[in-house]
């Protein structure tokens, strides 16, 4: 569900790019969902997913289901009034918000008018995608994984249908993209509802400030606002480093990061949300094996998907950058530079991804204050590595940081989970690893023989580079599993029947 939300956000980039090109009016609209999208991503699905889910597994666990929906009730209503007094903030200081976060559209009043006007549109998305968020937690907390998972379809579905099918009907047509971004958070909120209601837990009004819960809901969010906003700071950092470098480096690093966002978006998202509920749940319950074996499982599935991934980008990345970009005005020149990029990204992409299965081991013991403490300590290294890597290594080097920085996170999130005897691995592992090893050999020795030189890229037609390119993944992603199952190794290891079940969790099934 989360690749088939990931492939329509990458037609919806499309669609929008050959509707409205680069235009002054794309740049309006961009600058108007930027706002609401970073609060989205700082406060519906990171900070409060992180504080709500295990409180919310933890309370069901000891107390039931009636205390459970007490508690949703109490949430869904502090909730709801946030929410509306943000929103009314928002759509009333919006000249304000678009002169601090986009001060050169002064110097042109119409597109300035036109991004206040954009903004005030799709400002009500946070109101609907946090409610998105509570329903995600609930359904993800009695393990309906599927339909949150799902549910970021509908926002790219409601996109492309006003884009291709209205955006006529708009004056200016690019105001299809901002009633496109409220219809999608609503539709998407419109979408859990029922499900919601077959668990027989729907938010219902009921105001209590005095429950410990909601105390706790609020006093866990600081720390975890810190926290996911620690990746979005390092972000912008970033991007000021490579606004100093040759034209085209930003846009080399965009490129670079949208192929990284397969992998990442889709194992880490994945992974995170089916472990942070199990490992709430296990803890409230204290059972710390299963806590451990989760963590375990977490692992091994990580590598075992992720590895094959940071291969194929870090050897045939000019097969995929020419194949996915090449075309009208990127060059073969563009596409070394993304390559050099993708590589420098491939190096981390192990730790971005653990990052998603360790940190949930602390978020379960509802401890958000260690990696805060320790993603603090990494922007501050990931800078010190930008400013040592540009220089030598141009837009790769901040890659490459990136790349470190994320690795150190995870090593210090394991370290720091061992030490508290939260996670022991549990046996095989030298086995496992073993295999795993002989699988990426293997898949590599494909990937190179096959891979072609880099001027039929250069200069094949699209058709040709996917005849090409097609049987080129198969053939290696083949060979990888070919060996390991030649080994010994099942997938049917890691199903969900292979995931270590918890009492209450037992008792439910």
């Amino acid at each position: 569900m989360t690749l088939l939300s990931r492939i329509l956000g990458f037609l919806r980039d499309v669609v929008v790019a050959h509707v409205f090109g680069a235009a002054g009016e794309t740049d309006a609209f961009v600058v108007a969902f930027r706002l609401p999208n970073l609060l989205r991503r700082l406060f519906a699905e990171g900070a409060f997913s992180q504080a709500f889910v295990p409180l919310l597994a933890a309370r069901r666990s000891h107390d039931g289901d009636m205390a459970a929906c007490q508690l949703v009730n109490h949430v869904a209503s502090v909730l709801v009034v946030a929410l509306l007094v943000t929103t009314v903030l928002g759509e009333w200081f919006a000249p304000q918000i678009v002169w601090v976060t986009a001060p050169g559209f002064q110097r042109d009043p119409h597109l300035f008018a036109l991004t206040v006007q954009l903004l005030r549109i799709t400002f009500p998305y946070i109101f609907f995608i946090a409610l998105v968020a509570l329903c995600a937690g609930i359904l993800n907390t009695w393990q309906k994984f599927w339909v949150p998972a799902f549910t970021p379809v509908w926002l790219n579905v409601s996109f492309l249908v006003l884009v291709l099918g209205f955006s006529s009907w708009f004056h200016p047509p690019v105001a299809a993209l901002a009633w496109g971004a409220l219809l999608g958070g609503a539709v998407q909120l419109a979408f859990q509802w029922p499900f919601l209601k077959q668990i027989h837990m729907r938010p219902r009004w009921d105001w209590d400030l005095s429950d410990p819960g909601v105390r706790r809901v609020l006093k866990l969010m600081g720390p975890a606002v810190v926290g996911v906003s620690v990746g979005q700071i390092s972000q912008v950092l970033s991007t000021l480093f490579s606004s100093f470098l040759p034209t085209g480096s930003v846009s080399w690093l965009f490129y670079a990061d949208r192929l990284m966002e397969f992998p990442t978006g889709l194992l880490g998202a994945a992974l995170g949300t089916i472990l942070l509920p199990s490992l709430a749940r296990a803890h409230a319950t204290n059972q710390g094996g299963a806590y451990s074996a989760l963590l375990d499982w977490g692992l091994r599935l990580m590598l075992l998907l992720t590895l094959p991934a940071a291969m194929a980008l870090a050897l045939i990345g000019v097969p995929l950058v020419a194949t996915l970009f090449m075309r009208g005005a990127f060059t073969a020149h563009d596409v070394l530079a993304v390559t050099r990029a993708l590589l420098a990204y491939s190096v981390g992409l192990m730790g971005l991804i653990a990052v998603k299965i360790l940190a949930p081991g602390f978020y379960a013991r509802q401890e958000i204050k260690t990696p805060v403490k320790i993603a603090l300590l990494i922007l501050v290294l990931t800078q010190g590595m930008n400013a040592v890597f540009v220089g030598p290594l141009q837009h790769a080097g901040l890659a490459l940081a990136t790349s470190l920085g994320a690795t150190g996170n995870a090593l210090l999130l394991f370290i720091g989970l061992r030490r508290r005897g939260a996670y022991h691995p549990q046996p095989g592992w030298g086995k496992f690893l073993l295999r795993l090893l002989f699988g990426l050999v293997a898949m590599a020795m494909v990937l190179v023989f096959f891979r072609g030189t880099d001027d039929f890229w250069f200069h094949a037609t699209l058709r040709a580079r996917l005849v090409r390119l097609l049987p080129l993944l198969m053939g290696a992603a083949l060979s990888y599993f070919m060996v390991l199952w030649l080994m010994g190794l099942r997938l049917r290891d890691f199903s969900r029947h292979a995931l270590p079940q918890t009492e209450g969790q037992t008792e439910q099934q």
